[in-house]
Order: C-alpha cells, then sequence, then structure tokens
C-alpha cells in the first residue's frame, strides 16, 4: 500500500526530542489519530501509555535498533529454518487487526496486563488502514500462529509488538520481516527497546542523539521512494 501525500496536523507541539525529561517522557496527553502518530513516529518520538495516566511520549535516551548487516542468527533458530520453516505460510497485511490484539493478549515478563490498551488497537488500526502501519502474519494449518506489527514512515520500520502462539513463531515473524526490509534496500530497523529475542538476533542499543542523526540521513535517503506493501 502506497499511502496518500499529505500534509497531517498533529494533536500535540511535539518539543525536540532531544528535550526529553527523566525516563524519555517528550510529551502528555493528545490524541492516537493518524496525523498524531505520523509526527510522531517522522520525529523519532512513540507512545507508550501506562494505565491511570495520561497519554505519554517518549523520546528514550538510549534507542533499540537492528542493523541488517550485524544479524545474528541463534544455532537453534538456524537449525529450525533448516528444518520447519517451510511448514508455515508468511503474508504481509493479511490480518493486521488479529495481530494486534494477538500481540495485546501476549504474556510478558515482568509485566502486568499490557500496554496495548484498546484506544492504541484502534489506533493503530487507523493508522494501517491510512498505509503506515503494517503485519507481517506466520501461518500453520491455516492458523494464525505468530505475527509483528509495526510503523513504516518514512523509510524507517518501527517494531512495536510481536507474539507466539507456537515455538519460534516470533522469531519467524521477525526474520522473514527483516528480509523483506533488505530486499528494498533498507539497512536497518528501529526495535525502541532491546528484548532477549531482539537481542539475540543482533539487537543493540543507540544513543539517542545517533539514533535521530540515523533517522533523519535514512528519512533523507528514502524521501522519493516507494516500497511495495500489499494493498
Amino acid at each position: 500500500m502506497v499511502p496518500k501525500r499529505i500534509h497531517f496536523q498533529s494533536s500535540v507541539d511535539f518539543p525536540d526530542p532531544r528535550d526529553a525529561m527523566a525516563e524519555g517522557v517528550l510529551a502528555v496527553g493528545g490524541l492516537l489519530d493518524v496525523g498524531t502518530l505520523y509526527t510522531a513516529y517522522s520525529m523519532g518520538i512513540f507512545p507508550w501509555p501506562h494505565p491511570d495516566y495520561p497519554l505519554l511520549w517518549f523520546s528514550p535516551e538510549k534507542r533499540g535498533i537492528i542493523e541488517f548487516k550485524n544479524i545474528h542468527i541463534p544455532h537453534s533458530f538456524e537449525k529450525f529454518l533448516r528444518q520447519r520453516a517451510g511448514d508455515f505460510e508468511i503474508t504481509i497485511d493479511r490480518a493486521f487487526p488479529q495481530v494486534v490484539r494477538e500481540c495485546s493478549k501476549q504474556p510478558r515478563p515482568g509485566q502486568q496486563g499490557t500496554w496495548i490498551l484498546p484506544g492504541m488497537v484502534k489506533a493503530y488500526i487507523d493508522f494501517h488502514k491510512a498505509g503506515y502501519a503494517h503485519s507481517l502474519e506466520v501461518w500453520h494449518n491455516q492458523q494464525l500462529v505468530g505475527g509483528i506489527y509495526g510503523v513504516f514512515v518514512k523509510g524507517v520500520f518501527s517494531g512495536e509488538s510481536m507474539f507466539y502462539k507456537s515455538p519460534n513463531a516470533s522469531k519467524l515473524a521477525l526474520y522473514q520481516l527483516i528480509q523483506v526490509l533488505k530486499s528494498w534496500g533498507l539497512e536497518w530497523m528501529d526495535i525502541q527497546m532491546v528484548t532477549p529475542v531482539t537481542a539475540s538476533f543482533g539487537g543493540s542499543y543507540l544513543s539517542r542523539e545517533e539514533f535521530l542523526q540515523k533517522l533523519k540521513t535514512t528519512q533523507e535517503e528514502n524521501e522519493s521512494s516507494e516500497f511495495p506493501w500489499p494493498c
């Protein structure tokens, strides 16, 4: 899907991402509408709702990314790729709402509940309909067993969340997403925070300044590019 090139209005007048407060909080309030999300991600900012708090927008001091040239495939997953990857079907944007909802139900070690609240689900489905949020699905016997979703703005993919119902299904989703992005000539993806799974693939942290410079450079390189997301 090629999004329409229109000027978006943001409900938040975001300050410079470098001006974030403690723990990366940059702004409070606003709406989770398409214009605000587009503006936020284009500036390297993302929402992270917390129950009982107003909507919080973040620009953390350290930002997780995966550099595709530094990809590391864990030995156990490499074995899975050789022996079982052919048993699964991979699709893009076939079941975006379902992927987001499954991610909201995925247990997270050390966390209670989920940050993917009902308002977030609706917001990202709307963002998907506008052409800026995408999912990659993993199917087995016609059942959705894994997936990942994220945001693609100005040539940068920002991974939001993934889930699995079958061993290695979320890793397969991440691996296949990376292959797609690499095939389009992209060199890295934003993962916001490094988790054990993304660390096992070579995920690492950049300083806020390094990330913002990388973001700007990539956006400028892809300013006139179009990417073949399915419609």
